[in-house]
């Protein structure tokens, strides 16, 4: 702990020299369009929970005027108006707020209607592990915070490393995390997939079935995995042929709280604990 606390004053030390950004700031987005934020934004609506989670730890969370239904993080948050979903975004609202800046999703068809209504917006979201990083980066260049994403990006490697110190010295453990019980799952490349490869899993999903795939049920049957996350035993039970699976016979199956939930799918600055929620479930032995 005392090396971590030394690290982060060090990169505190660090990051007071670096350069401030300068405005007019031309950057990408993953939409692939060139965008260029004028001058430092003050009114910011952020429509996704990962980047609203980054804005705050980045210290621009005063700027915040505007969120997605589902960003309830930190709490101070939550008293700020919430303007619909991925798919249901209430454009009026949003236009209404008169911001200097959105940052959306790359998916849905809110950016190019944003844009026509002369509101600049920045799309993207982490889709891989390391795109947290690049993505705090990104958007701490964007609102002037650059100082604080180096100390930032660092805390969190140092606390993820810190994890895998004690789950790289056990053995792998043959795991099946569910999404929904369509069922869709987590391929080893996604950034859920580095979760559980970091907190001593063996994802039984190959990379080649992609990142977030639907799988047969018959699939999870051959594998047989020793853990499951994401379902029941009770409820994994009554599919046909599960009953058999080593996870069930041995009640080594794992539901996440919706506390754990946030921590474990939202690819933002509490993603170590996020890890920590993966290896305990994995390994309860190693964290008490």
């Amino acid at each position: 702990m005392l090396k971590r606390l030394l690290a982060i004053a060090a990169l505190v030390l660090l990051s007071s020299i670096a350069h401030a950004t300068t405005y007019p700031l031309t950057v990408k987005d993953q939409l692939g369009r060139t965008i260029t934020i004028s001058s430092e934004p003050k009114k910011i609506v952020v429509l996704l929970p990962s980047h609203t989670e980054m804005i705050y730890a980045l210290g621009a969370g005063n700027r915040v005027i505007g969120r997605d239904d589902y960003s309830d993080y930190p709490s101070d948050v939550q008293k700020l108006p919430k303007l619909g979903g991925l798919y249901n975004p209430n454009l009026e609202a949003i236009i209404a707020l008169k911001p200097d800046l959105v940052l959306n999703s790359e998916y849905g068809d809110l950016t190019p209607k944003l844009e026509k209504a002369g509101i600049t917006v920045w799309a993207g979201s982490p889709q891989r592990f390391e795109d947290i990083f690049t993505t705090i980066s990104t958007l701490a260049l964007i609102v002037g915070r650059e100082d604080a994403a180096v100390v930032l990006n660092q805390k969190i490697k140092l606390e993820l490393r810190e994890i895998e110190i004690v789950t790289k010295a056990i053995l792998k453990t043959s795991v099946y995390y569910e999404i929904d019980p369509t069922p869709y799952s987590v391929g080893p490349n996604s950034f859920i997939g580095s979760l559980l490869s970091k907190g001593g899993a063996l994802n039984i999903i190959p990379a080649s079935l992609g990142d977030f795939p639907q799988v047969s049920p018959e699939l999870i049957v051959k594998e047989n995995p020793s853990v499951i996350i994401g379902v029941s035993c009770a409820d994994a039970s009554k599919r046909p042929g599960w009953a058999n699976i080593a996870a069930i016979k041995n009640n080594r199956c794992y539901t996440l709280t919706p506390e754990q939930d946030n921590l474990v799918n939202r690819p933002g600055p509490r993603i170590a604990q996020g890890l920590k929620v993966i290896a305990k479930m994995i390994n309860p032995s190693l964290f008490r």
